[in-house]
């Protein structure tokens, strides 16, 4: 027994599928104590969309430590804080026409999501959410409230006033789920009240990489209009570039009253998490949402160099050639190994889903596969029976094509075994 496995908690989680002991990272690529070489498809759960110790964010890091700058600062007002709202109103916001005030949340993006709805229940007075099936807001008692899947709201987790709607997926596809909603809203014997807000993910990440369609995305803002909800978008892992665009929500062309962003708006790895939030809505009473580690100055300063790396690099056009690949890849060479398998995806966030197998089974074995192989890659959704690709934005076209290659072995050895 390692001392992970006799020292830490039962908790941990990823080490589980992943066991090595890993020592270094740069780009795409992971390296174990021992030397060998992991290909990520995993990029930090999202957190890592510029790479392992991005050359340029790094040295801008670097340099700010040098010169013993302020580390930790609250929310008091810093240089490092005032050079990032500058950047992102500048290279972000302004040029999209979104009029947002950001509020600093604690690190993680559930301390995000926790914000949204504490505040969306303050503006329109009441206790109600509307969450969907499917989605995934984090792991705290609010957010964990909004989150569907059942398993993680064990140990006497409540629903807290939220109830959730039928997302296109699966059968639901076929279904008028804005329709369903409405009708929810207008039944006077519905037996639910209307919500607050509408929290959403553009994309389903963790509930098996399920892409609303544009659409549905434009009907769901049209009836919170309509309704006097508010619309929360969710955009912690999807946005900052995932989908292509800054946020995954300017496909649909809506703009949403609240946006919570985490994971690679610091660029870096770094713990950060933004609330976005139209001004008009913006009612706090000083301190209200508060938290000690709301102001991660090396956050703001590897966030600030990731937006000049992402306009220096051309970044937005680089998901494009890549998830031209990636479909292309998957629907070539994928989907032609058994009827059986299905694929959805967008920009650079894929899924294999292998529900149709009869179970995780299979999906555990293929990752397992991966890993042996030199590729880690994740699973997710319903009973993690969907192989997630979540590559590095800025992974070299030969070391995807590489990773995807091993992905096809893994599939190949596993079906052929399943005969």
């Amino acid at each position: 027994m390692n001392i992970f496995e006799e020292k830490e908690s039962n908790v941990r989680s990823y080490c589980r599928n992943f066991p090595d002991i890993f020592h270094r990272a740069k780009g795409s690529i992971i390296y174990s104590e021992s030397g060998k070489e992991y290909i990520d498809f995993l990029a930090g759960a999202g957190a890592l969309n510029y790479g392992h110790n991005n050359d340029y964010i790094k040295q801008r890091v670097i340099s700010y430590l040098d010169s013993d700058a302020i580390a930790h600062g609250l929310d008091m007002y810093t240089s490092a804080k005032k050079e990032f709202l500058e950047k992102f109103f500048s290279s972000v916001l302004t040029p999209k026409n979104l009029d947002y005030k950001v509020q600093f949340c604690g690190p993680t993006g559930t301390n995000g999501v926790e914000a949204a709805l504490k505040l969306a229940r303050k503006i329109k007075k009441r206790p109600g959410i509307f969450s969907f099936m499917g989605g995934y807001h984090g792991m705290t008692l609010g957010s964990l409230s909004a989150t569907s899947n059942i398993k993680m709201r064990s140990g006497g987790v409540t629903t807290n006033n939220v109830t959730f709607m039928p997302y296109p997926y699966g059968f639901m596809e076929s279904f008028d789920t804005i329709g369903f909603i409405e009708s929810v809203l207008s039944d006077v014997n519905s037996g639910i009240e209307k919500p607050a807000a509408i929290l959403f993910e553009t994309v389903q990440a963790e509930g098996g990489i399920v892409v609303a369609p544009v659409e549905w995305i434009q009907q769901l803002r049209n009836l919170c209009d309509r309704h006097d909800i508010l619309l929360i978008c969710d955009d912690i892992q999807v946005g900052c570039g995932r989908t292509g665009p800054f946020f995954s929500f300017e496909r649909a062309n809506i703009v949403p009253d609240m946006v919570v962003l985490s994971k690679s708006i610091s660029g870096y790895g770094f713990p950060m998490s933004l609330l976005l939030i139209k001004p008009e809505l913006d009612i706090w009473e000083p301190g209200e949402h508060t938290g000690t580690f709301r102001g991660n100055q090396l956050a703001f300063v590897g966030g600030v160099a990731a937006l000049e790396y992402r306009e220096n690099c051309h970044l937005e056009n680089e998901v494009k050639v890549k998830e031209f690949f990636l479909q292309n890849f998957l629907v070539q060479e994928i989907v032609p190994i058994n009827e059986n398998i299905k694929i959805r995806g967008i920009g650079m966030i894929w899924g294999i889903d292998l529900v149709n197998f009869g179970g995780a089974s299979l999906a555990k074995k293929i990752a397992a596969c991966c890993f042996e192989l030199g590729l880690i890659v994740e699973r997710v959704g319903r009973n993690d029976t969907v192989i997630k690709i979540l590559p590095p934005l800025t992974i070299e076209l030969s070391t995807l094509q590489t990773g995807c290659s091993i992905i096809k072995e893994a599939f190949l050895d596993c079906l052929l075994h399943l005969k």
